[in-house]
């Protein structure tokens, strides 16, 4: 009979908090699927744009830029306590991990009011137009992803408070950050989309 050698692994953990487990490489390619979706409908944007003389058309106004440029403020400031949850994450530390999941949803309940206040100044629906249909799936996609994952912050913050943040939990708040960057990243180019782009591509009125 031949020896074979083999790699000892008892000593490993079995759940590690950092960039190098599995599920940090899950919730990234997660990722980048949603932002494959999102850019494909940032190219059906432009491409229904090219089929038209008048963008938007007639009777749709302009999208006002004050209101959803000010949300970007709360938005970009919620990626600071993101990271403290995750540093918290890391360093095993409860109370990191407290206040950064709080302050995330905090932060995100401001942006989604902004974003509530954008959409009542619309006067188009998804059924007006072929631009309405295009500006309210993006909208309806990124808010969908953006609900679904306070959700889950949400989830985090309880069974942390109740006392239960072990590896398991510690890790659910580490991968939960990445999703969170990939919302705040990937909505400045829509951002500019859907309230700039009438400004740059339509015509004048």
């Amino acid at each position: 009979m031949t020896e074979a050698r083999v790699l000892y692994v008892g000593h490993l953990p079995d759940q590690e908090v950092s960039n190098h487990g599995p599920l940090w490489f899950g919730q990234v390619l997660l990722c980048c699927i949603e932002g494959m979706m999102l850019c494909m409908l940032i190219a059906i944007y432009f491409y229904l744009r090219l089929g038209v003389d008048v963008w938007p058309p007639p009777g749709t106004q302009l999208p006002s830029t004050p209101v959803p440029t000010l949300a970007l403020i709360p938005l970009l400031l919620s990626i600071v306590p993101t990271y403290i949850a995750s540093a918290g994450a890391k360093r095993n530390s409860r109370v990191l991990m407290l206040a950064g999941l709080a302050g995330n949803l905090l932060f995100a309940a401001v942006f989604l009011g902004f974003r509530y206040l954008e959409w009542r100044s619309f006067n188009f629906t998804w059924q007006t137009d072929a631009h309405g249909t295009i500006v309210w799936s993006i909208l309806f996609l990124h808010t969908f992803d953006l609900v679904a994952d306070l959700v889950m912050t949400f989830v985090l913050l309880v069974i942390i408070a109740i006392g239960r943040y072990g590896p398991k939990q510690r890790t659910g708040v580490h991968v939960d950050s990445v999703v969170w960057y990939f919302l705040v990243a990937i909505w400045l180019p829509l951002y500019a989309v859907i309230y700039w782009g009438p400004h740059v591509v339509g015509a004048g009125r």
